[in-house]
């Protein structure tokens, strides 16, 4: 942070009281899918992974309460829905240390991936499939560098 927005504007650390964000991990998935089962395994993959600190977040949440008179309760990993034109996302949200986040969400996406190999299913992508391709003749004389039979 630079010394001029210091000196312009308020700066909070509210990390001091409260050690943890929430951070996300967004995963396109095809509607024709089973998107409870994705949602589940985004869940229980999540839920593995934060265990650990929730216990922890809500004793802090109490010092949050204290001094900036905000209540916190729900540090359980949430799916969001959100619709597109080529796919379903499903954003997991989950409460992550300040430090440290890049590895826990390295850990949830390979559980996440591992879970979606075994149910078979794939991540959506933009990706086309083609339909229709026009009828591909091949006779014995076509042959690279051959003239044709007369």
């Amino acid at each position: 942070m630079s010394n001029s927005k210091v000196f312009d504007e308020p700066v909070y650390n509210y990390t001091r009281e409260f050690p943890f964000i929430w951070d996300e991990i967004k995963l396109p998935v095809r509607y024709q899918d089973d998107r409870a089962k994705v949602e589940q395994l985004l869940v229980d993959a999540a839920q593995a992974h934060t265990a650990g600190f929730r216990s922890r977040a809500e004793e802090f949440s109490d010092e949050m309460k204290r001094v900036y008179g905000h209540t916190m309760s729900d540090f359980e990993p949430r799916v969001y829905w959100r619709l597109t034109d080529n796919w379903l996302e499903l954003t997991l949200r989950f409460l992550a240390p300040v430090h440290g986040v890049r590895e826990l969400k390295d850990a949830i996406s390979r559980e996440i991936l591992s879970g979606l190999d075994q149910e078979g299913i794939s991540v959506a992508s933009a990706t086309y499939d083609v339909v229709g391709m026009p009828a591909l003749r091949i006779s014995a004389d076509a042959r690279l560098g051959a003239p044709p039979a007369s």
